[in-house]
Parts: structure tokens; sequence; C-alpha cells
């Protein structure tokens, strides 16, 4: 696999680094390059969306949450789904009709500079982390295809996504995005249907073991991912991206609507497989690999390798819009710029940054992920949606707002990274083990404040 591997890589990122180089000619200004020409059409939002939200946590790290505690691992997928469908049907109009170019820009539209800054540095510090778990999901998966770690290849492709992103920015993404998808698609069916149609192996088990609670996953769990990751998937930088790149509001909710739907089925086909892992494969013949990685080794080669580029296409296509998406805000929201110039600059410090996080080994994909989302979302979920009901009717005292957002963001800070020495400090463990859900609660409250007690004219 390693020959074929490495020479079907090589003309991967080839082809990526070839549409980057023909799209410059078709950026004729920063819309063009941070949000796509904002003239996208339902299929290509829908493409780009789903490849978005297709990443390594909902992939390699779906799998491997499944194998330890069973089917209740589709909630973390479950809940994006959901919470696409109930972007669609709340948020989607109301966002694109907003005219906004990234979260920050929208946050200033409808409360002000102030809250288009702080929005933006949360953004921009929390996806350092994401981009960072996605980079060590990729690694991983080298690692498995190669035979053993490379950091050269690993550094090699990082780059080279880094370099094409930079190049072509939004536009060049969105089509990436779309080949990225089919091949994630293809690969990840081919794996279900050869396991369950042709691998054998006990699926009695499986069947019998299709439960949404265990003692794994309690009632307090499902509580916690609907509002952390649910919320990311409803009122997220990068899946509000593919909003602002739609061509109208119409798009914009159809997109979401469908992107949930297919999304809640591909829930179902990751957890299938991760399921049949758990009850074919022993601990001690996984070893040290992945669930997903260990199924690659089980399917014929000409599906393992189309199993492992899906990966890797999943990989790859979250981590070119998390760091676009973060450029941008840092130079547009932050900076209070529009340059493409320095856009593409902000690409290649936000990329190295996430590979030096990568390379050092700070974690993997789903603590990495589970972490930034734990800051962003009690930080930004309420206020913003909020804001986004009252603009253009009551509209929102900014102090308050502002204040909503600082405390669930600290709270999430806190929760994140400081957990040991408020233990030690005393903190009650109950309160630290809830402390993003008291940051979303708290929120939610002072958001909900600002908007009643607004001073009318």
């Amino acid at each position: 696999m390693n020959v074929i591997f490495l020479s079907a890589l090589i003309l991967y990122m080839i082809v990526f680094l070839a549409i980057g180089i023909l799209d410059i000619k078709k950026i004729k200004s920063f819309t063009d390059y941070s949000v796509a020409g904002k003239n996208q059409s339902s299929f290509a939002v829908v493409m780009t969306l789903l490849a978005t939200v297709v990443g390594a946590s909902t992939t390699i790290g779906i799998t491997d949450t499944v194998y330890k505690i069973g089917f209740p691992g589709i909630w973390w997928l479950a809940f994006g789904a959901i919470g696409l469908i109930l972007q669609s049907v709340f948020l989607s109009e109301r966002v694109r009709k907003i005219n906004a170019d990234t979260l920050p820009d929208l946050a200033g539209k409808t409360v002000g500079k102030a809250a288009e800054f702080i929005i933006g540095l949360i953004i921009v510090v929390s996806w350092v982390g994401v981009i960072a778990g996605q980079l060590v999901a990729m690694n991983s998966l080298i690692t498995f295809a190669v035979g053993k770690s490379n950091i050269i290849i690993f550094v090699i492709v990082s780059l080279i996504i880094i370099a094409y992103t930079a190049i072509g920015g939004q536009m060049s993404v969105v089509k990436t995005d779309k080949l990225q998808l089919m091949i994630i698609l293809l690969g990840v069916i081919a794996a279900l249907v050869y396991l369950f149609g042709f691998a054998g192996g006990n699926t009695s088990d499986v069947a019998n073991n299709i439960e949404l609670l265990n003692e794994n996953y309690k009632p307090v769990n499902l509580f916690t991912q609907f509002f952390v990751i649910g919320g990311v998937y409803f009122l997220g930088p990068d899946i509000m991206s593919r909003n602002f790149i739609s061509k109208d509001e119409r798009i914009a909710k159809s997109s979401a609507k469908i992107s949930g739907i297919v999304l809640l089925v591909f829930s179902l086909i990751i957890t299938l497989i991760g399921m049949w892992i758990r009850f074919n494969v022993t601990p001690e013949e996984l070893g040290e690999r992945g669930a997903l990685m260990y199924a690659v080794s089980l399917l014929p080669k000409a599906v393992g390798i189309l199993l492992i580029f899906g990966l890797l296409s999943a990989i790859l296509s979250s981590t070119d819009t998390c760091i676009i998406n973060a450029s941008t805000i840092f130079v547009k929201d932050i900076l209070k710029k529009e340059s493409i110039s320095l856009v593409r600059i902000t690409v290649l410090v936000t990329g190295g940054l996430a590979l030096l996080l990568a390379l050092l080994g700070r974690g993997d994909i789903m603590t990495l992920l589970t972490g930034a989302y734990s800051i962003y979302t009690p930080g930004v979920i309420f206020p913003l949606m909020l804001a986004i009901f009252a603009n253009g009717k009551s509209g929102v005292r900014k102090g308050i707002w502002l204040s909503a957002v600082i405390a669930g963001g600290l709270c999430g800070i806190l929760g994140t990274y400081f957990s040991e020495q408020l233990l030690k400090a005393g903190v009650p463990g109950a309160i630290m083990n809830h402390l993003t859900l008291i940051g979303m609660g708290i929120s939610l409250v002072l958001s909900i404040f600002s908007v009643k007690f607004k001073k009318r004219g």
C-alpha cells in the first residue's frame, strides 16, 4: 500500500495546488477570495458544507468513540445534524439577509464593533486548536498508510494544504470540497458494505446493542453534547461561512436542511462501522491503532485505499476551511482590513502555529476539538443567536451583551485549561465537571437581559 498510497497522495496534492493556482486569475476582489463571490448555488453549498463538517472528528474520532462506549457515540454527529436542521428553521434566512462576510462581521452588524472584535478573538484563538486537531488526525492516517511515523511526509502534506488555501482562498476551498466529499462518501459506504456484506463476523451483537444511552453515556452527557456540539453546528464559524457564500436566503436555508438530513444518514453509517469493529475486534488486536484504521486492514486493497483517501479528504476538507475562515476573521474583524495579501500571510502563520501544536503532540483530535468547542460555545452561541433575533427590532444593550460573551467564554477557558488548579483551590468537582454548561446558562441569562432592557428612543 505504501507505494500506491504515496503515488496517489502526490497526485492528489498536485491537483489541489493546481486548483489554487488556476483560481488566482478568477479572484478579482476580497469578496471573491474570502467568501467565494457570495454567489454559490445550492449544490455547491451543500457539497462544501458537508465536506466541512465531515472531518477527522466525525470519521476517525466517532469510530474510536463508538468502540469505547457503544452506539451512543452516534450523538456527536447526530447533534451536529440536528443543529444544522434547527439552523435551517430558525437562523439561515435571518443570517443571510444581514449580508455579513464572517461570523464576527455578523456580530458587528447586529451589536457593534466591540462585539465584532471579541467574537473574532474567541474564534481565532479557539480555532488554532481545531486546526491542530485535524492535523493530528492526518498524521495518524499517514503513519498508518506508510507503515511508520514519517514527519517529513506529514509536514510536506500540511504545508501543501496551507499553500493551496493561501493561494486560492475560499474559492479554491469550495471547489476542492466537492471532490473531497465524493471520495469521503465512496470510501465510507464501500467500507460499510464490505464489513456487513462480505467480511462476515458477529453482526447479531451489533443489532442487539443499538441503544441511545448506556452506562458509558448517561443523560448528562446527552444534555451537554446537545448544547456544546449541536451549538457549534447551529451557529459555528465554519458552518455559517457556508451560509455567507450562498447566493441568497433561499439557498442558505435549503442547503442547511439538506445537509442536516444527509449528515444524519452519514452518522448512522459511520457509527455502524464502529459497532462492527467493537464486536469483532478485541482491544488486544486493535492495539494502538484507531478503530477505523484497523478497519482499513480488513478491507480488500482497493477498498482500503479508497477509504484511506476518503479519510484524508475528510481531514483536508475541514482543515482548509478552518484555516481560511480563521485567517479571514483575523484580518477583517480584528485588524479591520480587507487585504487578500494579509489574509494569505495569516493563513501561513495560522497554519504554521497549528502544525507546530500538532507536532508537539498536545492531545488527540477529540480532545483538541472538545476543548475549542467548550470555549466557543458558552461564549458565543446564545449571545449571538439573540442578537440575530433582535436585529431590526428591539436590539441589544451592548454592555450587558458583551458581559454575556465574556462570562461564558471565561467559564469555558477555566473549565478547559485550569480545571486541575481550580480543583486544588477547593472548587467543587460538580461545578468543574459542568462549567461549560454553567457558562452557557450565564451567557443565556445575560443575553436575555441585554435584549429585555434595551432602551427605546
